[in-house]
């Protein structure tokens, strides 16, 4: 007998089971799940998930770097199409319900609404995004970012993961072959469509069941390094000093600081920090820190972001230390559109459930989207707001609730 993790094709399948189902593909024995683009975890779980389309009766296919789709054709052959679903892929250790929930709340809604409604008017797809965390190498959305055009193959080149592999390489052992690469990017997509869980703490605390994101926030992120002058630590007069460390921790301490005062919804983060020689018992010559910057208002970003590097270049030029820094990311926030999200806000009001307004910190394959076609992000609650960990949970009843939320959606704009 076959075993549920090679069928697990029964329509009547919860959320919970096709969540846990999926998160077997990579799962470590802390119940934590490594599943990085392109590995072998991920082309079991993708094949899997294509035959468990296949049993249940839609059109299957993937694209050139691997996005796998799931079509329920509609009855009117002009129609564009609505286009629902999130990423396959995770990062390392994480939990079982990033990016899958996803995928199976758009799953279970269009196999419910096939099974009562029969073929929708336009064509429901549902995609398994290949990639959005940038995990396996340095590049994100590599899923949403081809279907979009914010991509090109070209953008793959020189992306290497930290064993050396190339993402072009990397492909083609997936079996998406560079050579037979043809642009993903689509014309026909009406609007997209994700549920994810919040991966914050916010809908447990104020017992919401249903978060409607109005914004996902703009990123900065940046690679700064100090230098100063490595010296003996025991023969050195503190005032002679050219310490990195200690001119690294005040600029750390100073943009804490700035962005508590800045805005309650801005946060700035530091968490990484290489100092070399790297030794106990010599001064740090060079200091290498990274910085992460969020907000939802693209104005308050930019202009936080120009004062604390404006003030380190001051105070690195006082003291005599040389500053660079690197902007590796610079992702603009992104509103999702209006018109769906007043459809969602009714939709959850119809299926009586709580729900608020709210701001994504963290990035989405729906800010992809956002600026490419009409789009939308629900939230459901994470339990003690944890996220990208083996603790990651989310109970079976939010799971369906938001399934019933973007059931409704999809029937009334697809059917």
């Amino acid at each position: 007998m076959a075993s549920k993790r090679e069928t697990s094709t029964a329509v009547t399948d919860t959320a919970e089971d096709l969540v846990k189902w999926l998160g077997s593909f990579g799962q470590s024995k802390s119940g934590g799940v490594t599943r990085p683009l392109y590995s072998e975890p991920w082309m079991e779980a993708q094949h899997a998930l294509q035959k468990k389309m296949e049993l249940s009766g839609l059109e299957t296919y993937y694209d050139s770097v691997g996005n796998l789709f799931g079509r329920l054709e509609g009855t009117n052959p002009d129609s564009n199409c609505i286009l629902t679903g999130s990423h396959i892929d995770t990062v390392v250790n994480g939990g079982i319900y990033d990016g899958v929930y996803g995928i199976v709340a758009s799953y279970s809604a269009v196999q419910k609404l096939r099974k009562q409604f029969g073929h929708p008017r336009k064509t429901i797809e549902i995609v398994s995004l290949c990639e959005e965390e940038g995990s396996r190498f340095p590049i994100t959305f590599w899923g949403s970012g081809n279907i979009t055009g914010n991509y090109s193959l070209q953008d793959a080149v020189g992306k290497n993961d930290h064993n050396g592999v190339s993402l072009l390489e990397a492909m083609k052992a997936a079996g998406f072959d560079p050579e037979t690469y043809q642009n993903p990017k689509r014309e026909d997509i009406e609007c997209f469509l994700e549920c994810h869980i919040e991966q914050g703490i916010v809908l447990e605390k104020t017992a919401t069941s249903i978060g409607v994101v109005s914004h996902i926030a703009g990123q900065r992120r940046y690679t700064i390094k100090l230098s100063g002058e490595s010296n003996h630590a025991g023969t050195t007069p503190m005032h002679f000093r050219k310490d990195a460390m200690v001119l690294a921790a005040q600029f750390i301490t100073y943009l804490t600081d700035k962005a508590e005062q800045a805005d309650s919804d801005l946060v700035a983060t530091t968490g990484k920090l290489t100092a070399s020689p790297n030794v106990s018992n010599v001064i740090a010559g060079e200091v290498t820190f990274t910085l992460d910057v969020r907000h939802y208002k693209k104005r308050m970003l930019d202009q936080f972001c120009r004062e604390v590097l404006d003030h380190f270049h001051q105070k690195a030029d006082h003291f005599g230390f040389a500053l660079s820094y690197h902007t590796w990311l610079e992702a603009d926030p992104v509103q999702m559109d209006q018109d769906l999200q007043a459809q969602m806000a009714a939709a959850v009001r119809e299926e009586n459930l709580s729900y608020q307004s709210m701001f994504s910190g963290a990035g989405h394959d729906a800010q992809m989207f956002g600026s490419f076609c009409p789009s939308s992000l629900l939230f459901v609650p994470s339990k003690n707001g944890i996220s990208h960990s083996p603790k990651e949970f989310t109970s079976s009843q939010f799971l369906e609730q938001g399934i019933q939320v973007l059931t409704r959606m999809l029937y009334q704009l697809a059917y």
